[in-house]
């Protein structure tokens, strides 16, 4: 759901009274110190960035405009946006938690036309009404096999409770037949993923499968698991994505292993290896879910941890995985290491096998990942062979080269692969001079192709325009001023102009950043103007005055000169010539 739709659906759900109440009795300095240890600096608060890796604070807060922005990353917005990206949740859901914390009533009586907030909250709680049905069928007379394979499995009855495991039974509609006893309609019971319709009947999606519920960071059930009992094909199945479930953003376990006392997070492959984890006490296991590792999961461990052990299946497809889930990992500025689980294939077998003790000797030994990975390249190549050598060297070069664009880093982990591959390092530097020497013309070629881009950029709003804005959107009693001065005609960039017309229009700065809310990228833009820090606005009154001045000159001579080089008549050519003369010395 986007978050200009969750957004009008809070005014329909709330009216914007409400919505302002709330914004009004946040104090978003206190609540972004909840998650983020904050500095005094100014007229702001600075601390490390909770949603990118910094070592040098760059998130700011600003208790005056009431709003946050990041310098590195680029977040940017008010209390409720700060809550909905921090904890993943909704608008309303931001809303009502912060209502809840100041202590303020919402008038649930008065919700209207809650359309799909309404449509999420009917799907948690059909997907509670599951879960609960799925837990009876487990502990029933027809669970029997799902508590077999349990038991196999070596669960305790703790951990199966613990993480609300289930039993989808063999009867195809017995899921639907108690939904609909509880009175949920069929539209709504076909957007929870949880059912087929078809024109013969509706079906269960799950069925004949052990049941693993799928939990967001606040407990709440968002989708499920299946691991069949039997031969049956796929081995596993999860909830199709809905308004609620995306696999692809959510990890399994992470709403229990983000309260860890750990300092990192290990990240395997399947549902049964993190139960079995947590069984031994390793209470820092999660799981991807049945898909590939993705960059916006990388992004939600990034928020609690920046060590991430890798424990893949020790066969071919598990080191396939994990070369993929490293490449994220660097890219996403996360440390990796890789837990070696053989003679085992994963970390179930493994603990069953050494136990606890053992498993944490493996942590001790993770390898870097970096350097796991060029270890593992050597089954690539005939190292015997001086060619196979050569192309395994030129290799190692290549993954140095694209993998650390920091020359120290670069050398550093140069180094360390020369020593423990036992190669010279300055061959192997050779290699990535080389590389990069083959990268410098095509790099030519792109560098043109970023500049004519850059226009176009510009075009979307120049910088002056932008720090003009800026100033009038923290100073509103200078918009009379400037309109004096400055027309529509006067800006190139068609957003700058229309966020000008708004304010000639009387709106005030969060006026119209409300009415942006589900453009998200000219959002975060206008939040950066009216944060003021990225223009440095700690300025005196006659200062702030001076450089409106200034800006409107600027502005002023900014079309004169456009118009000068497009003007061919010679009368209208020395109208523009006296203008500029004018606005040359123009002084507020």
């Amino acid at each position: 759901m986007g978050l200009g739709v969750a957004f009008e659906g809070a005014f329909m759900y709330y009216g914007e009274d409400i919505v302002e109440e709330v914004r009004q009795k946040t104090d978003i300095v206190d609540l972004v110190g909840q998650y983020v240890h904050l500095k005094k600096k100014g007229s702001s608060y600075f601390g490390l960035c909770p949603f990118h890796g910094e070592k040098t604070a760059s998130f700011s807060v600003s208790p005056g405009k009431q709003i946050f922005y990041c310098f590195g990353c680029g977040k940017a917005g008010d209390s409720i946006r700060f809550l909905m990206e921090y904890e993943n949740l909704s608008f309303v859901e931001a809303l009502e938690e912060l209502a809840e914390r100041a202590n303020i009533t919402l008038p649930k009586e008065e919700k209207r036309d809650k359309g799909e907030e309404d449509l999420r909250y009917k799907i948690l709680e059909i997907n509670k009404q599951a879960a609960l049905f799925y837990v009876k069928q487990l502990r029933s007379e027809k669970g029997k096999q799902g508590l077999a394979y349990c038991a196999k499995r070596k669960l305790s009855g703790e951990s199966i409770t613990h993480f609300g495991l289930g039993y989808a039974g063999k009867e195809r509609d017995s899921l639907y037949q108690y939904c609909k006893s509880l009175g949920f309609k069929d539209q709504v019971l076909q957007e929870s993923g949880l059912f087929s319709f078809k024109e013969n009947g509706v079906y269960d999606k799950f069925f004949n499968r052990l049941i693993f519920p799928i939990m967001d960071l606040h407990n709440r059930v968002i989708g499920f698991g299946g691991r069949v009992m039997g031969d049956g094909e796929p081995k596993y199945l999860n909830s199709p994505e809905t308004k609620l479930f995306d696999k692809s953003r959510n990890l399994f376990a992470l709403n229990f292993s983000r309260k860890s006392r750990a300092n990192y997070f290990i990240l395997c492959e399947g549902y049964m290896d993190v139960i079995s984890l947590h069984q031994w006490g390793f209470s820092e296991a999660v799981a991807a879910l049945g898909t590939a590792f993705t960059e916006q999961q990388a992004d939600l461990m990034k928020r609690f941890n920046s060590l991430i052990y890798l424990c893949f299946d020790s066969d071919g497809a598990g080191k396939k995985a994990c070369k993929r889930a490293i490449s994220i990992l660097r890219e996403k500025k996360l440390e990796g290491k890789v837990i070696r689980l053989s003679p085992y294939k994963d970390p179930d077998e493994f603990l069953n096998a050494e136990g606890k003790e053992a498993f944490e000797k493996r942590i001790e030994e993770a390898k870097n990942a970096f350097l796991w990975e060029v270890e593992e390249k050597k089954t690539e190549f005939d190292l015997h062979d001086p060619a196979g050598m050569q192309k395994y060297m030129e290799s190692i070069a290549e993954l140095l080269r694209t993998s650390f664009s920091d020359p120290v880093e670069r050398e550093n982990y140069l180094k360390a692969v020369a020593r423990e591959q036992m190669l010279k390092a300055e061959n192997l530097q050779h290699l990535v001079d080389k590389e990069e020497e083959k990268t410098q013309l095509s790099f030519g070629l792109r560098k043109n192709a970023g500049r004519q881009e850059k226009k176009r950029e510009e075009k979307w709003n120049s910088p002056l325009e932008e720090e003009f804005l800026s100033v009038l959107m923290q100073r509103n009693e200078f918009v009379d001023l400037a309109k004096k001065y400055i027309g529509e005609v006067d800006f190139q960039g068609d957003f700058a102009k229309e966020i000008y017309l708004k304010l000639l229009s009387g709106l005030s700065a969060k006026a119209i950043l409300d009415s942006y809310q589900n453009e998200e990228e000219k959002y975060q833009k206008l939040v950066k103007l009216y944060h003021g820090d990225l223009y440095h606005m700690d300025l005196e009154k006659d200062e702030e005055k001076k450089l409106l001045s200034d800006y409107i000159r600027q502005l002023k001579l900014q079309k004169i000169e456009m118009e000068i080089k497009e003007v061919i008549d010679a009368e209208a050519l020395s109208h523009c010539f006296k203008e500029r003369d004018k606005w040359e010395h123009f002084s507020l």
